[in-house]
């Protein structure tokens, strides 16, 4: 069984579907609200444990009922708890999703609790993450924790995977220490620095600053893949989108799975896109990621 470590960060998600964005000033009438499990990392976690790995979580939420629903939530789906941190002075993560009509969506996200996680929290993971086939890691909790995860992983031989979401400041340390890079189009954009830019630009620019790889995940349109072997295009199947604000943690969580049980990159990034895919068919975060047996299936009638 694949082994992956995950530390990042743990929200409720508080979504809101609406017609289309707001202009400033405008109040808008919303079609529905309703609240998930969510968070970067625990959707990444919860991902990777419905398709078939041992997922450990590593990360800090409040000592408050958003914290211990979230808990229940990662183990309902098997996922190894005892490295989350449960903190009294701060307030669970919570994130606003707002959905729009077209399936498109636009995140508000106050980290709280997630930005307290330490390097000594990372310290104490040390055995589960050197343990791991796979580390897989985000921008939605402290630098110093990422990095301090990044450095251990490396020092142990586990393969890495780097989420730069959302864009925040960061060392370029954590670029050399991550071996697969993988921003979504507007990340691309932003920390290549190549912004309007063919999404081939952007990948040889990101994968300049230290990846061994980069995949640019495109949405409808797939995955991009940069590494020694070259550049190539993963298609991704056509869905009739609900709600897009899963499918990057789906896509995450399971290349993550892929590549911890050996597999190649391009057939891991394939794989990825149907369980990104899948996401998109069902509201929510972590209530929209598929389990291995729908992903299976969905395979099998598209090559039906």
């Amino acid at each position: 069984m694949a082994r992956i470590a995950v530390v990042g960060s743990l929200m409720m998600d508080l979504v809101v579907r609406a017609p289309r964005p707001a202009v400033p000033g405008e109040s808008l009438i919303g079609r529905s609200f309703a609240t998930f499990v969510g968070g970067k990392g625990g959707n990444q976690a919860a991902a990777a444990a419905r398709l078939g790995a041992r997922v450990a979580m590593v990360g800090a939420v409040g000592a408050d009922a958003f914290g211990e629903a979230i808990l229940a939530s990662l183990a309902a789906d098997g996922i190894e708890t005892g490295f989350v941190r449960r903190l009294g002075g701060e307030g669970t993560g919570v994130a606003v999703p707002v959905v729009f009509d077209d399936g498109s969506n636009l995140i508000y996200a106050l980290p709280r609790a997630n930005l307290a996680l330490a390097p000594a929290d990372i310290e104490a993971a040390r055995a589960v993450i050197e343990a791991a086939d796979v580390l897989l890691v985000q921008f939605e909790v402290a630098t110093e924790a990422t990095l301090a995860a990044l450095r251990i992983a490396r020092a142990a031989g586990v393969r890495t995977i780097l989420n730069p979401a959302p864009v925040a400041p960061h060392p370029g340390e954590v670029f050399a220490l991550a071996d697969v890079l993988v921003p979504n189009e507007v990340e691309a954009a932003a920390l290549s620095g190549a912004a309007g830019a063919p999404p081939e630009t952007q990948a040889a620019a990101l994968r300049a600053l230290g990846p061994s790889a980069v995949v640019i995940t495109l949405g409808e349109r797939g995955a991009l893949i940069e590494s020694d072997s070259g550049v190539r295009r993963v298609p991704a199947p056509r869905v009739e989108a609900v709600d897009t604000v899963g499918a990057g943690d789906a896509f995450c969580g399971a290349l993550a799975v892929r590549l911890a049980a050996g597999g190649p990159l391009e057939a891991a990034a394939a794989y990825a896109c149907r369980a990104a895919a899948l996401a998109c068919t069902r509201p929510g975060a972590a209530a929209s990621l598929p389990s291995f047996d729908e992903v299976e299936e969905f395979t099998r009638r598209l090559t039906a």
